[in-house]
């Protein structure tokens, strides 16, 4: 008797291609569209369009490194992102709250990435205030990685009892 193989959850990464695209799109606009860093509000007293950019992480950590963080960050992305394809590779496919973070994740990683080979660092547009608290400049590749890794541990290392692939 031949076990057919159940269906990987390969076929997610079109969500990764999707926020690629979208984060790539967003950025030619921003580059197209926007000055720097003047800010532009979309609702006063809260949200800006903001272009800015990020040599660094989450944060600017490690923007200030001279220069290695660019590789650094590029290597640490293209190797968590290959990790994910593998796990997406051994997960099932309607195993939508581990594939749907993975695929998250990978996404924003891949276009921010594509920044920093192609510009050399990240760019960020989406500005967050409160009177004059601001949070730091991101984009929607910063958001799929966020969106991503709470999707990780609220699916993954909160639920109990669900043995990993």
């Amino acid at each position: 008797m031949v076990l057919k193989p159940r269906p990987n959850a390969l076929p997610w990464l079109l969500v990764s291609l999707l926020v690629l695209v979208l984060d790539q799109v967003s950025k030619q606009w921003v580059l197209a569209s926007l000055p720097e860093y003047t800010p532009i509000p979309v609702i006063e007293g809260f949200w800006n369009w903001y272009r800015t950019y990020n040599t660094g992480a989450a944060f600017s950590f490690l923007s200030d490194a001279g220069g290695w963080q660019k590789w650094f960050f590029t290597a640490l992305a293209l190797g968590i992102s290959g990790l994910l394809v593998a796990w997406l590779a051994r997960t099932p496919r309607a195993d939508w709250r581990t594939a749907l973070p993975f695929s998250l994740v990978i996404g924003g990683a891949i276009g921010n990435v594509i920044d920093r080979l192609q510009h050399g660092h990240v760019i960020d547009f989406i500005q967050w205030h409160w009177r004059d608290l601001y949070w730091p400049a991101f984009n929607l590749a910063d958001s799929a990685i966020v969106g991503g890794a709470i999707g990780i541990a609220l699916f993954g290392i909160l639920a109990p009892g669900k043995p990993r692939a």
